[in-house]
């Protein structure tokens, strides 16, 4: 619950900033009469130095109204903005870069948007529209990072790691743990998604820092990849799996139908192309069918372990609603067809068919069988799974009576 006038914590993550950390703080500090025009009542600005080794902490030190908070040896720049909010007193949290390429003036903007929306973190965008200094190689990096979350979080983002936000004290429990490095603000986004809070983002203006950069497009561009699709795998697997098993099921159901086409017309001979597409097909087919399994499967282990309803939406929405419910009789009745189809085969075999006549319709049901089996199986692990998470509530139920739990 907000109070009708909160207060606001800022922490700058700062190393080795000491041509800059002046200035960046005195904007800030300058920033309290706007602040108290957009509902907030109090400013507190903490300095982290992580580790500077050129004057940083000092000089942060001799201003008036900044808190500063030492860390004896470089531990990166998501750990210092937690070490900044472990000693904040603020109802709402914020920090920014002490580079001065983010705007302090947007702090008010920032935190008014906060309040009239309800929203549980409001971050400053810096690909929403307004002119930006940021480099085109970072800014198609940051295009692609936030088009990712948006797809596998089904939210639209348009600024996946800006480097000034303004969230709810409250927020924190929902959004830690977050990483201790430059990735701190990929994966705040990605879990703020998948944790169903309300983001909302603002516009900013954002300039390119003088001399060298510490972002690594390359090393942290890795990194950030990893960690967002990490994260997006705790809280919704399926999304992920299932969206790259029927990908490779289309692939393989291309093959097929190639495969199907070419043997209509005659051909029974396959040469060294045709026996890759047969593999091909096989090994894509089955492994799709086993990715979207596994998808679903951990979802249910992921709804076990966060103790709320499973996610099983692909494309933000569940696709075919209890499409899981029928594997079991899915795959009966594909093992059953693919066993059939394979008895048929041997039999024509046995009568005195060529292999070459045959080799479509045992390739066929065998992959009837491979499949139907993963589709068995993994329908007696989810209610298995679904068992054990239903069991405290009927437990509960049995305890208290109907309608008491």
């Amino acid at each position: 619950m907000i109070k009708a006038m909160p207060t606001l914590s800022i922490v700058i993550p700062a190393l080795d900033e000491a041509e800059g950390i002046r200035e960046i703080a005195g904007r800030v500090l300058a920033q309290r009469a706007g602040l108290v025009e957009a509902g907030v009542s109090g400013l507190q600005l903490i300095v982290v130095d992580d580790g500077s080794s050129d004057g940083t902490a000092e000089l942060a030190e001799a201003m008036e109204g900044v808190t500063v908070v030492r860390h004896p040896a470089n531990r990166g720049y998501g750990a210092a903005i937690k070490s900044g909010f472990r000693v904040a007193t603020g109802d709402l949290l914020a920090f920014l870069d002490a580079d001065g390429t983010y705007p302090p003036e947007a702090f008010p903007e920032l935190c008014r948007t906060l309040l009239s929306t309800g929203a549980d973190v409001v971050v400053g965008s810096r690909m929403a529209g307004l002119e930006s200094g940021m480099p085109r190689i970072r800014r198609l990096g940051n295009r692609f990072f936030a088009a990712l979350v948006s797809l596998i979080g089904a939210q639209a983002v348009s600024d996946s790691a800006s480097g000034q936000r303004v969230l709810l004290r409250a927020a924190l429990e929902r959004l830690y743990p977050l990483p201790d490095g430059l990735n701190f603000t990929p994966v705040m986004t990605t879990r703020a998604v998948h944790e169903r809070l309300h983001v909302v983002e603002v516009p900013i203006r954002y300039e390119e820092r003088t001399g060298r950069s510490k972002l690594s497009v390359v090393h942290d561009g890795r990194r950030f990849l990893s960690t967002i699709v990490w994260t997006a795998m705790a809280y919704n697997p399926a999304r992920i799996l299932g969206g790259i098993g029927l990908g490779l099921m289309a692939l393989g159901g291309a093959l097929g139908l190639g495969l199907v086409l070419l043997r209509a017309s005659g051909v029974t001979t396959l040469g060294p192309w045709g026996i890759s597409a047969a593999f091909a097909m096989l090994v894509l087919a089955v492994g799709g069918v086993s990715l979207v399994n596994l998808g679903i499967t951990f979802n249910y282990l992921v709804s076990l372990f966060h103790r709320r309803p499973v996610r099983q939406g692909l494309f933000g929405r569940p696709v075919l609603p209890g499409l899981d419910r029928a594997f079991g009789w899915l795959g009966l009745v594909a093992m059953g067809a693919g066993l059939a189809v394979a008895l048929v085969a041997v039999r024509l075999g046995l009568a005195g068919w060529e292999v070459t006549r045959l080799w479509l319709w045992l390739l066929g049901g065998a992959l009837m069988i491979l499949a139907g089996l993963q589709l068995t199986i993994s329908w007696i692990l989810m209610r298995v799974l679904e068992e054990l998470a239903d069991r405290p509530t009927r437990a509960s139920a049995d305890l208290n009576g109907p309608g008491d739990g």
